[in-house]
C-alpha cells in the first residue's frame, strides 16, 4: 500500500512540501485556521499599537510630535482592523502575500517612526521591535521567506533610525543587534520545526484517510462479492429462480408454519413436455431458452407467498402455502394455460411449449416434505402417462394411505380426456423421486 507520510526528503528548508501540488493542498486545508490566526493577530497588534500612545504621552506630553505619533498609530490601527475585517469575509486573503505583507510593512514602519519622533524612548522602541520580530514569526501565518524579509526590513530600518536620530554606544548597539539576531534565529528554527510538524501531521492524516478509503472500498467489494455469492448459492443460474437447495429451505419453513398453524400446504411438480425432443432437434441453446421462458411464465402466475425452485433438468417444484388441493389446482391450471397459450419464437422458428403438473397436499403430522413430494411426482408421472399438458391432483385417499393403488385425480377442463391410471408399482420412498421422459 502506497503511503504519503512526510519524510525529511519531502520537505525543503522552509519546512514546506517539495511537491507543489501537495503544498497547495495543505495550504487549502489550513486556510480557515490561518484566517482565524491572522484576524486575532491583527486585532491584538492594533490594540497594542494604539495602547502605546499612552507611553508616547508620558514621554512627549501634548506636543506636536505626540500628535504626529498618535495620528500614525491611529492610521496603522485602522489599516490593521480593516484587513482583519476583510479576512473575516474572505479567508483566502490570509494566504495572499500582498495583503499580509502590506499589513506587516505598515506595522513595522509605524514602529520605526517612533524612533525619530520619540528619541528619548529608544529602549521602549527596542523592546517593541523585539516583540514585533517575534510576532512576525509566531503569530502571522506567513511563509518563511516573507518572514525573513520582514525582519530584515525591521533590523535595517532600526539601524538607520538609530544612526540618524538616536545613536547608541557601540557596545549597546552590538548587544541590541545580537539580541535581534538571536531572536530571529530562534524564531526561524521554531517556525521551521512547527511547519514540519504540521505537514507531517497533515501527511499522516492524509495517509490514514487514504487507508480508510481503501479499506472502505475493500469492504464494499467484499460485501458485493458476499451478496453475489449468496445470490449464486440461492439462485439457479440459468433460469434466475430459486435453486433446489434454497427451495427446500423455504418449503421446509412453510411446512413447519403449516403444522403449527393448522393451515394447508400444497406441493406442485412441473415438468416441460417433450423437453428432450426440443434439445435433440433444436440444440441446447433453444432448450435453455425454453427453460427460462417456462420458468418466467410459471413465476408470473404465483402469489407472493409461493416458492418456486428448479428441481433438476426440466422439472420445477412449487410450494403453495395456505392452498388446499382445489386452490392449488386452480393455480396449476393457470400456470398450464400461461405456458401453452403463446408459442416460443426463436430465429423465425415456432416452438410449442406445454407442461404437465402434479399436485399433492402435505398432510398434518408429516415430519418432512418427502412424502408430499413423492405423491406429487406420482401424480406428475400419471399425467405424463395420460398424454401430458394437464394437471393431476393426488386424491386424499392416496395421501392418507388408505388406498395405495388408487389413481391421482385429473383436473377437468382443457386437457385431453384422462382415463384411470394407478400409481406405478415399486415407487421409491424417502424423497428420491422417479425420473421420467
Amino acid at each position: 500500500m502506497v503511503t504519503i507520510a512526510a519524510t525529511a526528503e519531502d520537505l525543503d528548508w522552509r519546512g514546506e512540501f517539495r511537491n507543489p501540488a501537495r503544498e497547495a493542498l495543505f495550504r487549502r486545508t489550513m486556510r480557515a485556521h490561518d484566517a482565524c490566526q491572522l484576524r486575532h493577530a491583527l486585532v491584538v497588534a492594533a490594540g497594542l499599537f494604539l495602547a502605546f500612545g499612552l507611553t508616547d504621552y508620558s514621554l512627549l506630553g501634548s506636543s506636536h510630535d505626540f500628535w504626529l505619533l498618535l495620528a500614525m498609530r491611529i492610521s496603522v490601527t485602522l489599516m490593521l482592523l480593516l484587513l482583519a475585517l476583510a479576512v473575516r469575509y474572505r479567508p483566502a486573503l490570509a494566504q495572499a502575500p500582498l495583503p499580509v505583507n502590506l499589513a506587516c510593512l505598515l506595522a513595522i514602519s509605524g514602529l520605526l517612526l517612533t524612533v525619530p519622533l520619540r528619541p528619548d524612548g529608544i529602549w521602549i522602541s527596542l523592546a517593541s521591535l523585539v516583540a514585533a520580530s517575534m510576532s512576525l514569526y509566531l503569530f502571522i501565518p506567513n511563509r518563511v521567506p516573507w518572514m525573513l524579509a520582514g525582519n530584515a526590513y525591521l533590523i535595517g530600518g532600526l539601524l538607520v533610525a538609530m544612526r540618524l536620530w538616536a545613536p547608541l554606544p557601540g557596545g549597546v548597539l552590538a548587544n541590541s543587534l545580537l539580541l535581534l539576531g538571536f531572536v530571529n534565529l530562534l524564531c526561524w528554527m521554531t517556525v521551521t520545526r512547527l511547519h514540519r510538524l504540521q505537514r507531517a501531521q497533515f501527511a499522516s492524516l492524509a495517509d490514514a484517510r487514504s487507508v480508510n478509503r481503501r479499506l472502505a472500498a475493500e469492504l464494499e467489494e467484499r460485501s458485493t462479492l458476499e451478496r453475489r455469492l449468496r445470490h449464486m448459492a440461492r439462485t439457479d443460474e440459468l433460469t434466475g429462480i430459486t435453486n433446489r437447495r434454497r427451495f427446500f429451505e423455504l418449503a421446509e419453513q412453510s411446512r413447519r408454519e403449516a403444522n403449527r398453524d393448522g393451515t394447508p400446504l400444497s406441493l406442485c411438480m412441473v415438468d416441460i413436455d417433450h423437453f428432450k425432443t426440443i434439445n435433440d432437434r433444436h440444440g441446447h441453446a433453444v432448450g435453455d431458452m425454453a427453460l427460462r421462458v417456462v420458468a418466467a411464465r410459471c413465476q408470473s402466475m404465483l402469489r407472493d407467498s409461493d416458492h418456486m425452485g428448479r428441481y433438476g433438468g426440466e422439472e420445477f417444484v412449487i410450494a403453495l402455502p395456505q392452498a388446499c388441493s382445489i386452490t392449488a389446482g386452480g393455480i396449476a391450471e393457470r400456470i398450464r394455460e400461461a405456458v401453452s397459450r403463446q408459442p416460443l419464437e426463436i430465429n423465425g422458428m415456432i416452438l410449442t411449449l406445454s407442461v404437465t403438473l402434479g399436485i399433492s397436499c402435505v398432510e398434518p403430522g408429516e415430519g418432512s416434505l418427502d412424502p408430499g413430494l413423492l405423491r406429487a411426482d406420482r401424480a406428475l408421472y400419471a399425467g405424463k402417462a395420460r398424454g401430458r399438458n394437464c394437471v393431476v391432483t393426488t386424491p386424499r385417499s392416496l395421501a392418507a394411505g388408505r388406498s395405495s393403488g388408487s389413481a391421482p385425480a385429473p383436473m377437468p377442463g382443457r386437457a385431453a380426456a384422462i382415463g384411470a391410471a394407478a400409481a406405478p408399482a415399486g415407487a421409491p420412498v424417502g424423497g428420491r423421486l422417479p425420473r421420467h421422459p
